[in-house]
């Protein structure tokens, strides 16, 4: 049985995932956090979820939530989830990060702490998007730079960062897959006289509105035709069925940062 624990219950995504977890045959819910002052502090998780007293009590305490768990999964925000890295790798616990927004300074504290403890991070645990993330890179390698590459990213009007991180990880793949600085070539927005697309030029552009859960759209435009590939999300279940099985994917990994490529074994 893997003893899980989940950051944000009150959230969108922490409710899901905990839900999820309080139904899988293979796990149990051990430990829920909130940050200090959030309503559902103190009370079960189970009668907070609607779902029945479960014995577990939210707390805004890492080492009261979490010290029974083996894994910890968090989908919350740069700083928290650090925070949480850090008493992960001081504990030996493995962790699930599914928080965007990272700076590169951020990213690199990560990396740091992964070399103490099983990590896997990804800025979207959608299987259907890590595939997205695989072909990406393969049609970058199929169509040259003549293929202008655009990336259009929309997301609910409460999305706080942008572009997403799943915007982000297509360009990474075109850019690995082309051998080119994306930071060097990267453009997310125009206006006024912009002159000539330069070359090798990756685009990435932002919507936010409503209620979209997420959709994103990679355009490879040629001369006289262009490729599009594009996924569409309706649930934000696909998210946490995805952390579930990173959850019982990490719980026996060596330490180290892995993503969700690992998981799904793509080679």
């Amino acid at each position: 049985m893997i003893k899980v624990g989940v950051v944000g219950i009150g959230g969108r995504m922490g409710s899901l995932i905990c839900k999820g977890v309080i139904n899988a045959p293979d796990m149990t819910l051990t430990g829920a956090l909130e940050k200090d002052g959030h309503p559902s502090i103190g009370k079960d998780a189970g009668v907070v979820l609607g779902i029945g007293h479960q014995g577990v009590s939210i707390t805004s305490d890492c080492s009261l939530s979490f010290g029974n768990a083996s894994v910890i999964i968090d989908f919350s925000i740069p700083e928290a989830s650090i925070a949480h890295l850090g008493f992960a790798a001081k504990t030996g616990k493995a962790m699930v990060i599914g928080t965007t927004g990272f700076s590169n300074d951020e990213r690199t504290i990560i990396e740091n702490l992964a070399a103490k403890t099983p990590v896997v991070m990804s800025p979207n645990m959608s299987i259907g998007v890590n595939v997205m993330f695989k072909m990406a890179g393969l049609l970058a390698k199929f169509l040259d730079n003549s293929y202008d590459v655009e990336i259009v990213e929309a997301h609910h009007r409460y999305k706080k960062d942008a572009p997403s991180g799943t915007a982000k990880g297509l360009a990474i793949e075109v850019a690995k897959a082309r051998g080119i600085d994306l930071d060097r070539y990267v453009r997310y927005e125009r206006y006024g006289i912009i002159g000539e697309r330069p070359a090798d030029e990756i685009g990435i552009q932002t919507i936010r509105a409503g209620d979209i859960v997420g959709e994103h759209t990679l355009i490879f435009a040629g001369s006289g035709e262009r490729l599009e590939l594009a996924h569409k999300t309706s649930s934000r279940k696909n998210f946490a069925l995805g952390a579930l099985r990173a959850a019982r994917w990490i719980a026996n990994e060596k330490p180290g940062l892995y993503t969700m490529a690992d998981v799904l074994d793509f080679k």
